[in-house]
């Protein structure tokens, strides 16, 4: 029995291989089914809407005139994140923006019941992972936010498993750290 992922990957490649030879109307669809993940991901790199969207349409650029290197080593889904992946950061670059939100600090301890209590109001990931560095808030991302595989985000970000593993967990480490949270590297961010 065909799971769901692969009767997108069955879909995918037939769009790819059509859509290679010019077929325009096979493009629109692999663009379209890919569409809502392209953005998520060039949105949570970015940190905001507009610019998020600004990012997914260079990404989605990039895959069209790009199509014809994707060699089929890996799946589509996992290079087109690689392509929004590249766009964001060279969007970030091009800008040279990073977001720089100030944390609310107070000089007295809060209550740590009402601390639990006031946390997402207070800041939640959104908020606190435009200040983690890119080499660990995008993997951060692509697992937590996104739902990759190690070894797809290594072959997105073209880097060793190992190196995955470990910026995931430096980027969790700090953003438990921005939250005022005390939980593990192993333990994944809710949000």
């Amino acid at each position: 029995m065909r799971s769901y992922h692969d009767e997108i990957d069955g879909r995918d490649e037939e769009l790819v291989a059509a859509a290679k030879q010019g077929d325009t109307t096979a493009m629109d669809h692999l663009l379209r089914s890919h569409y809502d993940h392209i953005y998520r991901v060039c949105l949570r790199i970015m940190g905001n809407e507009s610019d998020g969207a600004d990012a997914t349409q260079h990404a989605l650029l990039a895959v069209v005139n790009g199509l014809s290197r994707f060699d089929g080593r890996s799946q589509f889904s996992t290079w087109s994140y690689r392509v929004a992946t590249n766009a964001a950061l060279d969007e970030l670059r091009r800008r040279n923006r990073r977001p720089v939100p100030v944390l609310d600090q107070t000089d007295s301890e809060p209550n740590p019941v009402d601390f639990e209590r006031n946390l997402v109001d207070r800041l939640d990931i959104g908020d606190a992972l435009p200040l983690v560095p890119d080499e660990f808030r995008v993997p951060v991302i692509m697992r937590d936010q996104v739902g990759m595989s190690y070894e797809e985000i290594a072959q997105a970000l073209q880097i060793a498993p190992g190196t995955v593993r470990s910026r995931i967990a430096r980027g969790r480490r700090r953003l438990a750290q921005l939250l005022g949270n005390q939980t593990t590297s192993s333990e994944r961010p809710s949000g």
